[in-house]
């Protein structure tokens, strides 16, 4: 079966090195046209449905974290996920740290031994799919990959934790202890912060506000939604597989996207 990838990558002349460099290595493989950034890799990826990817971590609008957490939360296809590749440029260090994972990236500017070690991989992790790997087991590769690289990335470091929430419920501003947020929503250029008594909403972008937030307490459960895990008390699927959270004081269920399923399993 042709094997088929495609490659995100805001520079025309990295992305035709990094195609030119694997047609070398891996020439049965087939390219798709490459995307300029984030959001086309997605939409051509769910039309196309590549069994590789390879994205950038920095492009403009969408990254290739970000871009990776869409895809598999809109991912509705009877193949498994893509396998994903970043593509970064991040030093010697940071990569020594990714390479002690065993996960998959390709350090710019591209080196051709480098890359033939990830090529031999995929060839490794493709054939160990097509023996049985679930798509299970595909979500929960991408969700730590994902985690890694954010790990990885520069950060200034974790600032004070949130004690409490100031949000507004209609004119007025409400003060809700951290403790009583059921879960955190994304709703276009605001927040609703959930508690069993009501609603209210705060403008701060979500990925902000999970930084603020205790990691062992609050779990981001997908690209738009940041869960108490103390108010899980249950989770169901529906008929097509799709797993929500049952949360209490709560009777509307929190759907987990699929990069997310694995922390609840045991459920």
């Amino acid at each position: 079966m042709t094997v088929t990838a495609l490659i995100a990558e805001d520079e025309p002349i990295l992305a035709a090195v990094l195609a030119n460099t694997l047609r070398a290595l891996w020439p049965e493989l087939a390219l798709l046209p490459p995307a300029p950034n984030g959001m086309v890799a997605v939409e051509t990826a769910l039309a196309r449905q590549p069994d590789i990817l390879f994205l950038d971590i920095r492009m403009p609008g969408m990254s290739g974290l970000e871009a990776a957490q869409e895809l598999a939360e809109r991912w509705d296809g009877a193949r498994p996920l893509p396998l994903v590749v970043f593509v970064t440029a991040y030093d010697e260090f940071a990569v020594q740290a990714f390479e002690q994972e065993a996960l998959d990236y390709v350090l710019k500017p591209v080196s051709e031994a480098r890359l033939a070690r990830t090529v031999r991989r995929l060839r490794e992790r493709l054939v160990g799919d097509g023996a049985g790997a679930g798509t299970g087991a595909a979500d929960a590769n991408l969700a730590a990959l994902v985690a890694q690289m954010r790990a990885l990335l520069p950060a200034t470091g974790p600032g004070p934790r949130l004690s409490v929430i100031r949000a507004a419920v209609g004119a007025m501003v409400r003060l809700i202890p951290v403790q009583d947020v059921v879960y955190f929503q994304a709703l276009d250029k605001y927040v609703t912060v959930a508690t069993a008594e009501g609603e209210a909403l705060i403008r701060m972008p979500l990925k902000d506000l999970l930084e603020q937030l205790d990691p062992g307490q609050f779990q981001q459960v997908s690209r738009g939604a940041i869960v108490n895990l103390r108010h899980v008390v249950g989770a169901t699927r529906d008929d097509a597989g799709k797993l929500a959270l049952q949360l209490r004081g709560r009777q509307d269920r929190l759907r987990v996207s699929p990069l997310f399923v694995h922390l609840f399993r045991q459920m």
